[in-house]
């Protein structure tokens, strides 16, 4: 570890948005998945959810594949699995999150409508079948994005950070980059696991707190 390198873990966890996230129902093609990473990366996303496909699992997020089309994103952007994605959006909104199902109803609301300063959850539907009924039921709000041409839906990782983007540009224009979103506990917390990947998990195993690190990024006896 570097003092350069923990100075960028810092800079980019002090940008970390731990509000707004996305909830990945059944995406099955591994290159649409490790897009939508790539770009909840770039909008500072803190973490992810999924859904595995049916009848399948969810990608080895160690495998070549993802890790080529995601550009090591999956390493700083962790995704958590959920059994169902009803009970995903139910799970959420249990944790304050408003759920924003792209999704064509009779409620749906153009996507540049909603306010993404709230806590929120974009759900993202599968390639072929798109958000489940109930799923989007389950929902806050059904979002769309308006579209004039003869193909009437855009790739599902494209619709991700077309959405993804217009939070990002919500929460710049309310200063909520300007500041840390997360606590200093949580802080301490995601820079040691981003520093010392291959320890992190040697520590939760055994019940055990982080060591402490110095201004460097180097652990403290």
């Amino acid at each position: 570890m570097t003092p350069e390198r923990y100075a960028k873990i810092l800079r980019v966890l002090s940008k970390r948005q731990p509000t707004l996230t996305v909830l990945m129902d059944e995406v099955n093609k591994p290159h649409n998945l490790s897009a939508i990473v790539r770009t909840c990366d770039a909008v500072g996303v803190l973490q992810a959810h999924a859904v595995p496909p049916r009848g399948g699992r969810l990608v080895d997020f160690d495998g070549h594949t993802f890790e080529a089309t995601s550009g090591s994103a999956h390493k700083w952007v962790p995704v958590q699995k959920h059994a169902d994605a009803v009970g995903a959006v139910r799970d959420l909104q249990a944790q304050g999150f408003q759920v924003l199902a792209t999704h064509l109803s009779q409620r749906s609301v153009d996507y540049r409508e909603v306010d993404y300063t709230r806590p929120t959850c974009v759900l993202l539907g599968a390639e072929k079948w798109g958000v489940g009924d109930e799923a989007a039921d389950a929902a806050d709000h059904n979002i769309i994005i308006p579209m004039f041409g003869m193909v009437q839906s855009l790739n599902v990782s494209v619709a991700a950070a077309t959405i993804l983007f217009e939070a990002q540009r919500q929460r710049l224009a309310a200063g909520m980059y300007d500041a840390p979103q997360l606590g200093d506990e949580d802080l301490r917390r995601w820079a040691f696991e981003w520093a010392y990947p291959d320890l992190a998990p040697g520590y939760r195993e055994r019940g055990e707190s982080y060591p402490a690190l110095d201004e460097h990024g180097q652990i403290l006896a």
